[in-house]
């Protein structure tokens, strides 16, 4: 095991997969100089231009460009630098990646990694702050992944290359520093669709992802004080997502709490909790809540942007609503 960062985590994970595999390559905007995060520093060094590529400033082209090249046999991560700036390669990946599987009768599979910092980050405003995973859950044909940990965030980024489908893969930019325990062995891998329960607790279960987790594992240590007992499911993947973890869980529990930090309306939260409603409805104690931001634009003034954050205060004051319904 090694201490790593989540953003080298991810590097040491790309890399290990670009020296296993040859198909591996990635492209994006500024990569040679290391990713605007540094999340590819030195990569370009150690494989090369050919394999790290420097690309214009076009996110259509830079996803067009590796739909093609993944459909040929090739196996591209593409960096889009912000979820916000993937939107104008949305056709590409929503209209030929997703479908290209199924419209040509599995003949053709496009196996692409589609990178996307996403989440509120120090006053970045209302174009460089979005969390829009639901818009790609809800696409038949997209795997959707979320690491909230360093070990998930090399674990997981190694799975999305080996996947044959095309994977839309956001990194939480406020996770990039967070430093924990990283498996050094280049073969072990998290597989895809399977969630991690990251406390164990026995009155209110919290399913939750990305950086959310942290704020839900803040949260359970303040609520344990007041003799809470909370389980906090950190579900990875939100397509697939570990539907028999979360019912298992909620059996024990019996309330759910769903925290996101994307905008609670139409959120993936509410996917999550109407699953549980119809398959254990009459086996709840209290009904289910679900934490989001507020419909609104993200602020750059800290002060509102913090208006729309969802805190460790709010998941307390849901939890013991619940545990007194």
């Amino acid at each position: 095991m090694s201490q790593l960062t989540y953003a080298q985590a991810a590097m040491a994970g790309l890399s290990e997969e670009m020296r296993r595999d040859p198909r591996v390559w990635a492209l994006g905007e500024d990569l040679g100089r290391g990713g605007v995060f540094g999340q590819y520093r030195g990569l370009q060094q150690e494989f090369g231009p050919q394999r790290v590529v420097d690309t214009p400033i076009s996110e259509s082209t830079i996803m067009g460009a590796a739909v093609g090249a993944a459909m040929v046999g090739t196996r591209p991560v593409v960096e889009l630098r912000f979820a916000d700036f993937a939107l104008c390669a949305v056709d590409e990946m929503v209209n030929q990646a997703a479908k290209a599987r199924f419209m040509f009768g599995g003949q053709a599979r496009v196996p692409v990694t589609i990178r996307q910092p996403v989440g509120m980050w120090r006053s970045s405003a209302a174009q460089h702050s979005q969390s829009l995973e639901a818009w790609y859950v809800h696409i038949p044909g997209l795997v959707v992944v979320m690491p909230a940990t360093p070990a998930d965030n090399k674990g997981l980024l190694k799975a999305s290359i080996r996947c044959d489908d095309p994977v839309i893969y956001m990194e939480h930019k406020d996770l990039w520093g967070l430093t924990g325990e990283v498996p050094d062995d280049a073969d072990v891998t998290v597989p895809l669709g399977q969630a991690r329960i990251a406390r164990d607790g026995a009155d209110v279960t919290v399913v939750t992802w990305s950086k959310m987790v942290h704020v839900s594992l803040s949260a359970a240590a303040e609520l344990a004080k007041r003799g809470l007992s909370v389980e906090v499911v950190d579900l990875r993947t939100l397509w697939p997502w570990d539907r028999t973890a979360v019912l298992s869980s909620v059996a024990k529990t019996g309330r759910l709490i769903v925290v996101q930090e994307a905008v609670l309306t139409c959120g993936f939260g509410a996917e999550v909790a109407a699953t549980v409603a119809e398959e254990m409805g009459g086996q709840l104690k209290a009904p289910v809540k679900r934490l989001g931001s507020p419909r609104a634009p993200i602020s750059y003034s800290r002060p509102l942007e913090d208006r729309v954050r969802v805190t460790v205060d709010h998941i307390v004051d849901a939890a013991l609503t619940l545990a007194r319904a």
